[in-house]
């Protein structure tokens, strides 16, 4: 059974059609790309999936589940993580502080032992934190644990924010274009992360993405779209040979 399953999926604004009609399926454990042209509708689907906007038709299940209308604060506890295309963490709060609250969904305690901080409360803190120090490890991310998001690297931030998806143990992460804006060998190390989370750590991965270099070193399978629609599913390759994705690209020249 999918992991995650997109089924005739559509959206309007202000009567242009957003995502029109979208179908696709995530399997466990694979990387799975959505590529397109800026206004494809990408990120779109992404706040769909997290429940941000209410879709106008169509269904998204999730392990068997369907979510079509789950509240968004409900998506978390089920096991999906996201990052996003503009970096949303918490500035003046430290790297261990972020990754702390990326965890928030899975308490357990109740607001009466967290006030009194209560042996319940005092062990699920512990192993919040031991769990973040999991992740700071697997990230290489010891350096920057106690500073500030304000003063890292915009490098570093892309990785924080992955980290503090990972800290809320999903089962599928959602990667809004985690290549934006990073150098050449950052980009390479952001493939390394993705292929270790995929193999070692089980996690499967919906990722959106514009760098194709990256887009072909990790997807097991793609997915472009245009103008909200499917233009053309399969492998990398197969998918940046289609005419109709190179059309959506590069334009096609009149007939004189």
């Amino acid at each position: 059974m999918s992991l995650l399953s997109v089924r005739d999926l559509s959206i309007s604004f202000g009567g242009v059609k957003a995502v029109d009609n979208v179908s696709f399926d995530v399997e466990p454990g694979e990387v799975f790309t959505i590529v397109g042209p800026n206004g494809a509708g990408k990120s779109t689907i992404f706040n769909l999936i997290s429940r941000i906007y209410d879709p106008s038709s169509g269904s998204i299940s999730f392990d068997g589940q369907d979510i079509t209308r789950s509240r968004a604060d409900e998506i978390a506890p089920l096991g999906i993580a996201r990052t996003f295309q503009n970096i949303e963490l918490f500035e003046h709060s430290t790297v261990m502080h972020n990754l702390l609250v990326g965890q928030h969904s899975r308490r357990t305690t109740s607001w009466l032992s967290d006030a009194l901080f209560l042996p319940a409360t005092r062990r699920e803190e512990h192993n919040m934190r031991e769990k973040a120090e999991q992740v700071i490890d697997f990230l290489d991310l010891q350096p920057y644990r106690d500073k500030l998001i304000a003063g890292l690297p915009y490098g570093v931030r892309k990785v924080v924010e992955i980290a503090r998806g990972l800290a809320s143990d999903p089962r599928l992460l959602l990667l809004d274009e985690p290549a934006s804006g990073l150098s050449v060998e950052e980009t390479q190390d952001m493939a390394f992360w993705i292929e270790d989370m995929q193999k070692d750590l089980g996690i499967t991965i919906l990722m959106v993405e514009h760098d194709m270099s990256l887009v072909n070193q990790v997807s097991d399978r793609v997915l472009a779209l245009a103008d909200g629609r499917s233009l053309a599913f399969g492998t990398a390759e197969e998918v940046q040979s289609h005419p109709d994705v190179i059309a959506a690209y590069l334009g096609v020249e009149e007939d004189a």
